[in-house]
């Protein structure tokens, strides 16, 4: 996957489409004048910005995810252990944890999130 940078807003306003799609740009037009107050105008020139960087088409006013939210901070995650942390992930959760623990819950889901990874790289 491509590297795709985002803004904070632009962040924001990615996760409402995704919330929302598929969505038409006029409805986008309503929510971001209440959650961001911004004008139509605004809100177009995120949209393609947007589209521009691949995470959505827009398909004749309807907006359409290209790359789920999933899969866009699942590489925005690896790229953070990987430029801080050297790519080590157990690094990573060393730090995670160091000043604070894991619920039982959570520490079952790492396993079974390990246990998963481990058996697709097996297959």
């Amino acid at each position: 996957m491509q590297e795709i940078q985002l803004g904070i807003i632009e962040a924001k306003f990615a996760d409402m489409i995704w919330e929302h799609e598929p969505i038409t740009s006029s409805e986008l037009v309503k929510l971001s004048a209440v959650e961001f107050n911004w004008k139509r105008t605004t809100t177009h020139t995120v949209i393609r910005r947007l589209c521009d960087k691949g995470l959505f088409q827009n398909d004749n006013g309807m907006i359409r995810m290209v790359i789920s939210r999933q899969d866009f901070y699942a590489g925005q995650s690896r790229k953070y252990v990987d430029e801080t942390f050297n790519g080590s992930l157990p690094a990573f959760i060393a730090a995670f944890t160091k000043y604070s623990s894991l619920t039982s819950k959570e520490a079952d889901e790492i396993r079974k999130m390990i246990d998963d990874a481990e058996e697709n790289t097996n297959e």
